[in-house]
């Protein structure tokens, strides 16, 4: 198994795919990945080469993944709750955040 960004990615599956297993890599942002590197996206991870691995990893290493990412997206909501926002209230009483209907929904 390749290791990219901390996270054990699966060898049986194609490169685009097996990317999307990163928090905050989803499938356009995985094949521009493999644009930039080269890398054809039907290709296995278990056939790329150690050269191509490392390629994947300092591609990835660009982006906020992972760890960073949620500590980001927390922290944002915290934020929300703190200023006594609307969106910060709908956050802290666990109601929907976005317009959805609560009549029969989100109870």
């Amino acid at each position: 198994m390749a290791r990219i960004a901390g996270i054990n990615i699966p060898d049986h599956k194609h490169t685009v795919i097996a990317l999307t297993s990163i928090f905050g890599i989803g499938k356009t942002r995985s094949q521009s990945i493999c644009a930039s590197t080269g890398i054809a996206e039907n290709v296995k991870i278990s056939e790329l080469s150690e050269e191509q691995i490392e390629q994947l990893r300092e591609a990835v290493a660009k982006f906020t993944v992972e760890g960073d990412l949620r500590r980001e997206v927390t922290l944002s909501i915290k934020r929300l709750m703190d200023l006594g926002t609307y969106r910060g209230l709908r956050h802290r009483r666990g109601l929907p955040v976005r317009g959805q209907r609560t009549k029969t929904n989100a109870r």
